[in-house]
């Protein structure tokens, strides 16, 4: 089998231990990615202003999908080069929407501007930067924005997401990445998903869907398993996740990205470190 000519991962329970790091074993088979000569793509829930981290540990390496494929993001150069945003018609229309229909919503945004939201909306406070705003409803749905957060204190995510997850189509689409804890919604711009971001994104290259390697956790990360050629759920990935993809990459603490890239790309990459 030919080596891949791309290479997209999520981020959050797929490339990232528990602990949020990268390994040395990791860090080296992505090297060996772009050594090769095939697009690296890093594929995130995340906005821009929460990989600084990441992009140390990957040594600014590839290119990043964030906010769900609204924003493309040039991990060498730190800026973003490609935006798809939800106009602020169409926001304040959804947030009306989600108001009548779920007592007790909150909202924040992400846009380009930095991270605003309403009266209500839990931030913790590691989260409170210069960037983060507490605004007035009219002006929260004042912008264009990639990313529409939407938080229940008592609800769940799935739960939340089977209640509004058909209200929107054509407007928006509707996701989750958070298994536990208080209900989070995301929503992004209708058609805009990690697939179709990525989908451009090789169509750019003049790659094809079966030339990608793919690999995933999360409800959020279904579609662009669906359109890779190649895709892979991690050990640890959610149920729906598992049931919807054959192919099986261990757990994210257990290096599974680098371990199926070094089958892929050749034994000889990696295994330079176990940090």
């Amino acid at each position: 089998m030919n080596s891949p000519r791309a290479v997209a991962c999520d981020l959050d329970g797929t490339l990232l231990r528990t602990d949020l790091t990268i390994s040395a074993r990791t860090r080296a088979a992505l090297a060996a990615v772009e050594a090769a000569g095939a697009l690296l793509v890093l594929v995130t829930g995340r906005p821009p202003r929460w990989l600084a981290p990441v992009v140390d540990q990957v040594d600014h390496r590839g290119l990043a999908i964030c906010a769900n494929g609204a924003l493309v993001y040039d991990l060498h150069t730190n800026e973003v080069v490609e935006s798809d945003l939800i106009a602020p018609e169409v926001l304040a229309r959804i947030v009306a929407d989600l108001r009548g229909l779920v007592d007790g919503v909150t909202f924040a945004i992400e846009h380009v501007g930095g991270f605003w939201h309403d009266t209500g909306y839990p931030v913790p406070p590691q989260h409170r930067t210069t960037a983060v705003r507490e605004v007035a409803p009219e002006e929260l749905v004042g912008v264009p924005v990639a990313k529409l957060l939407v938080r229940h204190p008592q609800r769940d995510s799935e739960d939340l997401l089977a209640a509004v997850g058909e209200v929107f189509a054509g407007l928006a689409e509707v996701t989750h990445s958070t298994p536990v804890g208080p209900g989070l919604l995301e929503l992004s711009a209708a058609g805009v998903s990690k697939a179709s971001a990525l989908a451009r994104l090789c169509a750019q290259h003049d790659i094809e869907a079966a030339d990608v390697v793919a690999f995933g956790d999360m409800l959020n990360d279904l579609p662009m398993l669906a359109w890779a050629g190649r895709p892979y759920a991690m050990a640890n990935a959610h149920p729906d996740v598992l049931a919807a993809i054959a192919r099986r990459a261990p757990s994210n603490d257990e290096d599974g990205v680098a371990v199926v890239l070094e089958q892929l790309f050749g034994a000889g990459i990696a295994r330079r470190g176990a940090g």
